[in-house]
């Protein structure tokens, strides 16, 4: 990418969730923008956005939408991205892409800037972000594998409603009002909504927890386990690394929470441990069993670092740590990460 003191940047789905993150993201950054395109589907035509105290029309995003643009951050879904980036790449610009429709293809870097951004020197115009779950895992499996290296690792994640969209949201808010102006006599039946408040998720996501995300694979896992353990392995560049997941949708508005269970080849501490983790950089460990402090969602909201805690040795394994990691999914886990991704970019 040329240096320039300012770049003409477009966001594919600006009206959505992530993509109102990019837009307070970069300018609490003061990321140097020149031209703001905004870009979204033929519903959103037309609607402003203010940007930087300025109003911003959204325009229909169409093979055409990338002329004189330097950067493009896209979360508009795998199949838009398939089918648009190729042109804004056409056009000279360099995508970084959050959906997953091109984070395990050969030729396109998938990067945690904290991890290993030095392998997106390769990119040849798209540059992909990391599922949310993976991301901030990886930054605590780099921080011990830089020390002793990892030899498995085995996680189960309790991720956030917003995780899924704005219409999710809203859909957990609806269930819930329906829910407290029931009579409650702990009887079978009082917890739950009817059919038709069930929309967006598989089940009632109201005081309940779902144990699959995504569909399901031929061999039990579901494509979000599927994703966490191959972006893992690329990202760290261990392609043989054992990784199970189980991942679990639970009615919390923002953050994923994560326990992940981690055996290394040699034995390292829980002191060791909280070394590592206050050493590197994105990581805040909050860590305090006789006061109860320890990461919940709540502490990660609207913040920008992954938060590690309850960090423990494993009694039933010899070389065992259990950590406990939570982080914005919105934040971390999508937008701030292409973000940082793209001031990693034109520093250079």
């Amino acid at each position: 990418m040329k240096k320039k003191e300012k770049y003409n940047v477009a966001i594919m789905g600006a009206t959505g969730a992530v993509g109102a993150q990019f837009l307070s993201i970069l300018e609490e950054r003061a990321f140097p923008v020149d031209e703001l395109r905004l870009l979204a589907s033929q519903r959103s035509k037309g609607r402003k956005i203010v940007f930087r105290g300025k109003e911003h029309e959204v325009q229909v995003l169409d093979k055409d939408s990338f002329g004189g643009i330097d950067i493009v951050l896209a979360s508009a879904g795998a199949a838009r991205s398939r089918e648009f980036l190729p042109y804004a790449v056409r056009a000279g610009a360099v995508c970084i892409d959050n959906s997953s429709a091109f984070r395990m293809e050969k030729e396109v870097p998938l990067i945690v800037p904290e991890v290993n951004l030095h392998a997106a020197r390769s990119h040849k115009g798209i540059i992909a972000n990391p599922n949310c779950s993976t991301i901030q895992m990886v930054l605590p499996l780099c921080a011990i594998n830089r020390a002793v290296r990892i030899k498995r690792v085995v996680v189960t994640t309790f991720q956030s409603v917003s995780g899924a969209g704005q219409q999710n949201i809203l859909e957990m808010e609806s269930q819930v009002v329906m829910l407290s102006k029931k009579e409650s006599h702990y009887g079978i039946g009082e917890h739950t909504v009817p059919d038709g408040m069930v929309n967006k998720f598989s089940h009632q996501i109201a005081y309940n927890v779902i144990p699959h995300i995504d569909a399901f694979e031929k061999d039990f896992y579901t494509r979000e386990e599927i994703k966490m353990v191959n972006e893992t392995r690329k990202i760290l560049g261990l392609p043989d690394l054992p990784v199970t997941a189980t991942c679990v949708r639970v009615p919390v508005y923002y953050a994923h929470s994560e326990s992940v269970n981690i055996e290394t080849e040699e034995k390292i501490t829980r002191e060791e441990v909280i070394r590592l983790m206050k050493d590197f950089s994105g990581i805040t460990v909050i860590d305090d069993p006789a006061e109860n402090k320890y990461p919940m969602p709540i502490n990660a909201e609207g913040k920008d670092d992954v938060f590690v805690g309850r960090i423990r040795e494993d009694r039933s394994a010899a070389n065992g740590i259990n950590i406990w990691v939570i982080s914005d999914n919105l934040r971390k886990g999508a937008a701030l990460n292409a973000i940082q991704i793209a001031e990693k970019l034109i520093a250079r």
